[in-house]
């Protein structure tokens, strides 16, 4: 009775370990990509946020002077502000940290670059960009794979 007791046991035990790395395994498979959309995460940073970031990086540095140069800095701002609804939906957020660097400091901050470059502010829009940058940062500390 006793070994069947310890049997039954270990089974419940076992049964509950595998469940739990379930649980785990889909959490992280979040982060890799939606649950039913086929484009990555990895992906989306690769060829929509880091391009679309970089211009504004390298076109604040240069300092826009034409309504066009303005323009193009809220267009690339624009579309950082809507990845930040992106990457909150088809259940692709797994946690707290993600959520607060997409859905506040992504998309606070690129807003208030879009806010900044439409007063045509250089010294504003700057500022926007660094703060919405610490997005990255604070997501990427948790969630990216380290080469």
């Amino acid at each position: 009775m006793i070994q069947n007791n310890k049997k039954w046991m270990m089974a419940v035990i076992a049964g509950t370990m595998v469940i739990a790395l379930g649980l785990i395994a889909d959490g992280m498979a979040k982060v890799k990509k939606g649950d039913t959309r086929p484009l990555s995460t990895e992906n989306w940073m690769e060829n929509v946020v880091k391009p679309h970031c970089g211009a504004l990086k390298k076109e604040i540095a240069a300092g826009p002077k034409t309504d066009d140069d303005w323009q193009s800095l809220i267009e690339h701002a624009e579309i950082l502000n809507e990845t930040s609804y992106i990457l909150m939906e088809d259940k692709r957020c797994p946690d707290g940290v993600w959520a607060g660097a997409a859905s506040k400091t992504l998309r606070n901050g690129s807003d208030a670059v879009i806010t900044a470059a439409k007063a045509k502010d250089v010294s504003a829009t700057e500022a926007a960009f660094k703060n919405m940058t610490k997005s990255c940062k604070e997501c990427h500390d948790k969630h990216k794979e380290k080469d």
